[in-house]
C-alpha cells in the first residue's frame, strides 16, 4: 500500500466509528456481481473481521471496478484504507481509498489472521467427544449406533473444523459440531416427550431413529463444502446434488457394510435424512412421510434460526433500538428491551 501516512491509524475493523478513516486488515468474505437498472455492472463486496462485517459498493465507474473484477478473491486477506459509516437500512459501509493483499511485512506490523476468522465459542474436541458419547450411550439400536459412531470417526478431522453452512447459520470454525450437537440434545428431549405424550401411538415413535438422524443429517456438508478455516466454498458435488443427497449416499454406503443394521431401519433413516428439510425449495428431494421427520425438521430449523438471531444481536453496533438489517435474516431485530 503506497502512500501510508503516520496520521492514519491502523485499527481493527470492529473498532471503527462512523466517519473514521483508518487502515484495517479484513477478509473479503463475499463478492457478488449484479446489474443496475441502467444495465451497468457493479459489485457488492463484504469485508469482515471476527466481530464485524461491512459492505463496500464497487460501481462500474470506480477505479476499483477492474481490480475487483479481475483480482480480488473471496477468502483472501487484505489491508484496506477505508472510511467507515453506518447506514440506517443497510448497516456498516466502507468507502475504499486503498487496498492490497496482505504481505509478509504485515505480520511484522502486528497482523494476526486469527482476528479475522470467527470460531465457535466452544472447544471442538470437547463437542466432538460429547457427540460421540451421546451416540454410544443414547442410541440403543446396535446397528444405528455402529453406523453413527463409524461415520463420526471417519470424518472426525473435517467435522472438528467444518462450519454448519457457508454463510447462513453457524458459518464458522467448529460450527458443524456446535449445530449438530445442539440439535441432537434437543431431539433427545423432544422425542421422549412425544413418546410419553403419544404412548399409544402405532407405530410408536422411534427415538433411536431421531437421534441417529440428528447426528447425521448434516453429514453431507463434508462433501458439499470446502474450507481452509478462513473461507468456505461450495464444491461441484455440493452444487450438483446438495447436502441431503450427499448425506444419503454416505449413510447408505456405510450402512450396507453393517450386519447389525437391518434394511428397514436403514431405509427409514435415509428417508429422514432426505426429507428433513421438508420442502423442495429448501433442498429436500422428498416430502416427509413419517412423524420422526417432523421432530428433526422443526428442531433443526429452530436451532439454525436461533443462532442467526443471537449472532445478529451479539455483533450489532447500531445506536438505535433495532439492529441493522441483517443480510441473511433480511430484517433488523429489536435489541432495546427491558425484559
Amino acid at each position: 500500500m503506497s502512500g501510508d501516512q503516520v496520521d492514519i491509524p491502523l485499527l481493527a475493523l470492529h473498532q471503527l466509528k462512523p466517519g473514521q478513516i483508518a487502515d484495517v486488515y479484513a477478509l473479503l468474505e463475499e463478492k457478488e456481481k449484479a446489474i443496475t437498472r441502467d444495465g451497468k455492472p457493479y459489485y457488492t463486496c463484504r469485508f469482515r473481521d471476527r466481530h464485524r462485517s461491512a459492505s463496500c459498493m464497487v460501481w462500474a465507474n470506480s477505479q476499483w471496478f477492474a481490480p475487483c473484477d479481475q483480482e480480488w478473491q473471496e477468502g483472501r486477506c487484505y489491508r484496506l484504507r477505508v472510511m467507515y459509516d453506518e447506514h440506517e437500512r443497510f448497516g456498516p459501509q466502507l468507502e475504499l481509498f486503498l487496498i492490497r493483499p496482505v504481505q509478509d511485512r504485515d505480520y511484522k506490523e502486528g497482523f494476526d489472521p486469527s482476528i479475522l476468522f470467527e470460531a465457535s465459542r466452544h472447544d471442538p474436541d470437547k463437542m466432538y467427544r460429547e457427540l460421540m458419547d451421546l451416540a454410544e450411550h443414547a442410541i440403543g439400536h446396535a446397528g444405528l449406533k455402529r453406523l453413527v459412531v463409524e461415520l463420526l470417526h471417519t470424518y472426525a478431522d473435517k467435522l472438528r473444523s467444518m462450519p454448519a453452512s457457508a454463510r447462513e447459520f453457524y458459518p464458522f470454525y467448529g460450527g458443524w459440531l456446535e449445530h449438530v450437537l445442539s440439535v441432537a440434545r434437543l431431539c433427545s428431549l423432544v422425542v421422549q416427550y412425544y413418546r410419553d405424550f403419544y404412548a399409544d401411538a402405532r407405530p410408536p415413535l422411534n427415538a433411536d431413529l431421531v437421534l441417529a438422524a440428528a447426528m447425521l443429517h448434516e453429514l453431507g456438508r463434508v462433501e458439499e463444502l470446502t474450507t481452509d478455516g478462513s473461507s468456505t466454498q461450495v464444491t461441484v458435488p455440493g452444487r450438483l446434488f446438495g447436502r441431503c443427497l450427499l448425506a444419503y449416499k454416505l449413510v447408505h454406503d456405510a450402512g450396507q457394510k453393517i450386519p447389525e443394521l437391518d434394511a428397514e431401519t436403514l431405509q427409514l433413516l435415509e428417508h429422514i435424512i432426505l426429507s428433513h428439510l421438508e420442502l423442495p425449495e429448501w433442498g429436500s428431494p422428498r416430502l416427509p412421510l413419517i412423524p420422526e421427520c417432523l421432530i428433526l425438521h422443526h428442531l433443526d430449523d429452530l436451532d439454525a434460526k436461533m443462532e442467526m438471531y443471537q449472532r445478529c444481536l451479539r455483533k450489532d453496533t447500531s445506536p438505535g433500538p433495532f439492529t441493522y438489517r441483517d443480510p441473511v435474516l433480511g430484517k433488523p431485530l429489536l435489541k432495546a428491551r427491558n425484559l
